[in-house]
């Protein structure tokens, strides 16, 4: 008789080791490794797996392309996200926190997919009756969408093999098990042998696959990091639960740009779409407040504002204290060495905090300009105009360097109303600048603070 085999998972990288250790050895982190029991096959018995998936290898240019593999879901804020809309044969892996509203965001395009199309939704979590409740609150009622409640993976197959749905939807993967497996649901190896099930099934059939996955107390979906790589899009729903406003970001998407976001409103009828984030991210601003500044970012192909404020007050430690929120820590500090050498601003006895307003995470390096900025007017005590921007990368000779897509930048800076804008002497690209605004072209730091105050 075969004996049990006993080896260690690491949920952050799917790692497998034949004994536990304080650190994983292939990712480095620590305390990540979870004991599992893996039990031998019985004999004539074989985990369960799509019907009809075809092993005939084919020519590649006997592929047919000719249909139309992309489709929308109704949202365009998720058509976005997706490179334009869901891909046939996909799965699509949603992640974010308890509350946040993946389910309701997979349950309101339901009204758009069943349109011509057939979908199945099937719950771990919920049963028929509370999905019934949940879909008359937000008015999705569709004729050709069918709900399942199950949690066991051999039904789910059998159900979708009988009903040959074109869309599935599963909520979520960590209630899923295989009965061949006899770990508990939502260990490492049953999420990864239901993951692996359904993108056989996606694969075989054409079927696509929208995927609910939890997060962890560190933000990173709950599971091991192999079930990331296995699907082809990974998409975060962010933001605070306490407040309405909601981003959809693609940390992976084999089918179009990861630096896409999509952003909605949650409300008591489920989510809107936010056609225009960065009027969102700009309510409530000061007039006339010192260290704020307003930045223009591209999130993708999307310009957007987003308002950056900065405190700088005298420390009363040996050491000064740095925060950043939205903003890289690193960066940030570094940003702050700059201004001290180049700008003749005495940081270092400041404690200085950065804060991105609305929860957007600005990483490119055309924020660079307004965060120092916003660092200055608080430094300072002189306010920046309410109706300037400034777009630049700043260089740790204290050099403000171009920065890409500078006209649709510029374009959106004019669209909002917006009457001055700084931006790098150089530019790679020819500019047309809109007549509605007036530019302000700077060469390094000190110039820019000069002109902004």
């Amino acid at each position: 008789m075969a004996k049990q085999k006993t080896v260690f998972y690491c949920t952050s990288c799917g790692n497998e080791t034949p004994k536990w250790q304080g650190r994983c050895p292939a990712c480095g982190q620590w305390n990540t490794l979870e004991e599992h029991i893996e039990k031998p096959a019985q004999p004539g018995r074989a985990k369960s797996a799509p019907v009809g998936i075809s092993r005939t290898p084919q020519k590649l240019s006997d592929v047919d392309t000719d249909a139309e593999i992309r489709f929308s879901t109704g949202m365009g804020e998720l058509d976005r996200v997706l490179g334009g809309g869901a891909v046939a044969g996909s799965l699509v892996l949603v992640g974010g926190a308890p509350g946040i509203g993946k389910s309701t965001l997979l349950l309101q395009i339901c009204n758009s997919l069943c349109a011509g199309r057939k979908v199945l939704y099937v719950s771990g979590e919920e049963s028929e009756k509370q999905l019934k409740l949940r879909a008359q609150r937000i008015s999705v009622m569709p004729d050709n969408l069918y709900i399942l409640s199950e949690t066991r993976l051999s039904d789910i197959l059998e159900t979708t093999e009988e009903l040959k749905p074109d869309i599935l939807i599963v909520d979520s993967i960590q209630t899923l098990y295989n009965e061949m497996n006899e770990s508990s649901p939502g260990s490492v190896s049953q999420v990864k042998d239901c993951t692996m099930s359904l993108m056989q099934l996606s694969k075989s059939q054409g079927i696509t696959v929208f995927v609910v996955g939890h997060i962890n107390k560190d933000g990173a979906i709950a599971g091991p990091k192999v079930l990331e790589h296995m699907v082809d899009c990974v998409l975060y729903f962010e933001g605070d639960p306490n407040t309405s406003y909601r981003l959809l970001r693609a940390v992976k998407n084999r089918f179009g740009s990861t630096n896409e976001i999509g952003v909605f409103e949650m409300v008591d009828k489920g989510l809107l779409e936010v056609p225009n984030p960065s009027q969102m991210l700009l309510d409530g601003r000061p007039e006339g407040a010192t260290g704020t500044c307003v930045a223009c970012v591209m999130e993708g192909t999307r310009p957007v504002l987003a308002e950056v404020q900065a405190l700088v007050a005298k420390t009363s430690f040996n050491v000064p204290k740095r925060t950043a929120d939205g903003f890289d820590f690193n960066r940030a500090a570094l940003l702050l060495a700059v201004a001290e050498k180049r700008a003749g601003l005495k940081l270092s006895i400041f404690d200085a905090y950065i804060n991105v307003i609305g929860g957007l995470r600005l990483d490119e390096p055309g924020a660079d300009l307004p965060v120092l900025l916003a660092v200055a007017s608080s430094y300072r005590e002189q306010p920046i105009a309410d109706d300037m921007v400034a777009i630049g990368e700043v260089g740790l000779t204290g050099e403000i360097r171009s920065v890409s897509n500078l006209n649709q930048r510029l374009a959106e800076v004019a669209r909002l109303g917006f009457k001055k804008c700084i931006i790098p002497l150089k530019s790679s690209e020819k500019l047309e600048i809109p007549g509605t605004i007036q530019v302000f072209r700077v060469k390094n730091l000190r110039e820019a603070i000069e002109i902004a105050m």
